[in-house]
């Protein structure tokens, strides 16, 4: 029996709304009305990779006259979030309104969720496509894909679904990331562009680096590498890192609060990716943790060559790259 009053009110109008709209009961939980404070506190990307897929390839090949953000943000106000709903027909018929000169927020019936959906979906793929350039006989421009899958071209891996699933080191709490199964030493690449905010050891991630994309929404976690050489020995914190980068290498190092110990049964990768919408959140009781399964699968397609150095325990990309942020930074 409900016996405070304002959160009964408070219920049964989060009931109602959620009804009338579809919005997920998640959001709604998370980012109460009567908060003061107007950032997203909570995402659920479960964007399924067909939806992810097609989205993407419709974007790329339109050279951006099909947003996918916003595609995916119109699909998700018709589901309700719940992309096991998805059919291509439904993305077909939002191309076809596009084409005929409707905008994708007004196709949504201007939908006040179709802005939540807009913002935190862009917090997830904001830099995924965009133009780049390539240097073979001479640098060219290209627009596409241009972030990279974590393990390097070549490299095998295996994975499966993970998320959530739980962890008892320390403390009982979920897996907040992606495992990513590969031998040791296999080269680990940076995603996304970005600036380096963590390196060194952690006592639960092992030897690890954390990238912040440069317009300060993603923050991209590798854990658990290689044990006397875990990553890249010129890499400092506050240093730029270009998507493609080589950063390091697969371990197992971690769960000790002892430096450079391999307390992790099987050498993997874990990869994580943290949504920040207020500072308050990176280190905080707030923080938003995805699920990178259908992610993962998306940049599988995108992998990166590398090749080793003077016979060294380092690699190289082995094309350069520049990418070209679709992020200005003020």
């Amino acid at each position: 029996m409900i016996r405070n009053n304002n959160f009964k009110k408070f219920f049964i109008s989060t009931i109602i709304l959620f009804i009338s709209t579809s919005i997920p009961i998640s959001y709604l939980l998370h980012n109460k009305t009567y908060s003061s404070e107007k950032y997203i506190k909570w995402v659920d990307f479960n964007i399924s990779y067909p939806a992810l897929k097609k989205s993407m390839e419709l974007d790329i090949n339109s050279y951006g006259k099909y947003n996918w953000i916003e595609i995916l943000s119109c699909l998700a106000v018709k589901y309700g979030g719940n992309f096991n709903k998805y059919n291509d027909t439904d993305l077909n018929n939002i191309i076809k309104k596009i084409d005929s000169g409707l905008t994708p927020r007004s196709i949504a019936n201007n939908n006040k969720i179709y802005d939540y959906y807009f913002e935190a979906y862009s917090a997830v793929l904001n830099e995924f496509i965009g133009y780049f350039k390539i240097k073979t006989d001479d640098w060219h421009n290209y627009y596409g894909l241009k972030v990279f899958s974590p393990i390097a071209k070549g490299y095998a891996y295996h994975d499966f679904d993970d998320f959530g699933n739980s962890r008892s080191y320390g403390y009982k709490r979920k897996h907040l990331g992606h495992d990513l199964m590969a031998l040791t030493g296999t080269p680990i690449i940076a995603v996304e562009s970005g600036i380096i905010e963590e390196l060194g050891w952690n006592k639960y991630g092992g030897w690890r680096i954390g990238i912040r994309s440069f317009d300060k929404k993603r923050y991209y976690y590798y854990a658990h590498m290689r044990k006397n050489y875990p990553y890249v020995k010129t890499l400092v914190r506050g240093q730029k890192i270009s998507a493609g980068d080589v950063i390091g290498y697969v371990g197992r190092t971690g769960y000790s609060s002892t430096e450079n110990v391999n307390n992790i049964e099987q050498s993997h990768l874990h990869f994580g990716l943290q949504l920040i919408f207020n500072e308050s959140q990176k280190d905080g009781t707030n923080q938003i943790w995805i699920d990178l399964w259908n992610i993962v699968k998306l940049l599988n397609k995108n992998r990166v060559e590398v090749e080793r150095i003077n016979n060294s325990k380092e690699f190289k990309r082995s094309i350069e790259f520049e990418d070209i942020p679709n992020f200005i930074e003020e």
